[in-house]
């Protein structure tokens, strides 16, 4: 299993850990207090940086709760970190838009991460015809 270097931006959160057998999402606490007003951007600090061993990256996700706690959208809907932010400064940040008025508080859980090897090296194949039964194009399933 690989060693991922962490640096912590501040005491104030807890300290990350894998928890085998429940989930392989990692949660990310908000670093600081945070007030936000319905229509307001802000990059929430996570309190991290990490360095991802070559060939690896981070998919940075809110929690399912997150919305219903904290009435935010993470606005790039999934994060991607890649194993070249690693410096002494690259805190992990989630960017998000607030729906509604809303306080997050230091050390609550607001998103989660998972480590994914890069997409192996593809080549595409041109065709006029694909193999496969058409399923009746885009938004075709699940209609009564």
């Amino acid at each position: 299993m690989p060693k991922i270097r962490i640096k912590y931006f501040t005491d104030k959160i807890e300290k990350l850990k894998y928890i085998d057998g429940k989930s392989d999402w990692i949660d990310l606490r908000c670093a600081e207090e945070i007030t936000l007003k319905k229509g307001e951007f802000k990059l929430i600090p996570l309190g991290v940086a990490m360095q991802l061993p070559a060939g690896y990256e981070a998919h940075v996700v809110p929690r399912s709760s997150t919305f219903k706690n904290f009435g935010v959208i993470q606005t790039n809907h999934c994060g991607v970190i890649d194993e070249s932010y690693s410096g002494d400064n690259d805190q992990w940040y989630m960017p998000v838009l607030a729906m509604r008025d809303t306080e997050i508080h230091v050390n609550d859980r607001i998103c989660q991460f998972r480590i994914f090897e890069h997409q192996p090296v593809i080549e595409f194949d041109e065709t006029d015809h694909l193999d496969g039964a058409d399923r009746g194009g885009f938004g075709s399933t699940g209609k009564a």
